[in-house]
C-alpha cells in the first residue's frame, strides 16, 4: 500500500526549501556585531566664520560668472569661465581663514580689473 500524503505540491516545495537553508555561522554574526558603522556622507560641520567666508567665495564666483555674460566672443567667454572655475577649484581645499581672506581679496581685485577691461570692449 502506498503512503498518500495530504501535502500540496507547494507544501512539499516549502519543506524541501526549508531543509536546504543552512543556518548562518556564528562567526558571521560575530563579525557583523563588531563591524564599524558605515561612514557618514555628511561633511564636517563648518564654523561660523568658515560658513561666512564660504558664502563670500560663492558670491564672488557667481559675480564672475554673471559678469562673463557681457563678453561677446563665445570662445573668450568660455575661456574666461574655465579660468575662473580652475582657480576656484585649485583652492578648493584651503581651510585657513587668513588664506581664504587673502584669496578673496585677490580674487575681487583681479575681477574688478577684468571687469573694467570687459566694460571697455
Amino acid at each position: 500500500m502506498l503512503f498518500r500524503s495530504n501535502f500540496t505540491p507547494i507544501d512539499t516545495y516549502l519543506m524541501v526549501l526549508l531543509r536546504t537553508i543552512q543556518p548562518c555561522p556564528a562567526t558571521a554574526l560575530r563579525r557583523y556585531a563588531t563591524s564599524t558603522p558605515p561612514k557618514s556622507r555628511l561633511r564636517p560641520t563648518l564654523s561660523l566664520e568658515h560658513f561666512l567666508q564660504r558664502a563670500r567665495v560663492l558670491a564672488l564666483y557667481r559675480t564672475v560668472l554673471r559678469g562673463t555674460r557681457q563678453i561677446g566672443d563665445p570662445a573668450t567667454r568660455s575661456e574666461t569661465r574655465g579660468f575662473a572655475r580652475a582657480e576656484f577649484e585649485r583652492h578648493r581645499g584651503v581651510t585657513d581663514l587668513d588664506h581664504i581672506r587673502y584669496l578673496l581679496s585677490t580674487g575681487k581685485t583681479e575681477w574688478e580689473s577684468m571687469e573694467r577691461y570687459i566694460g571697455g570692449l
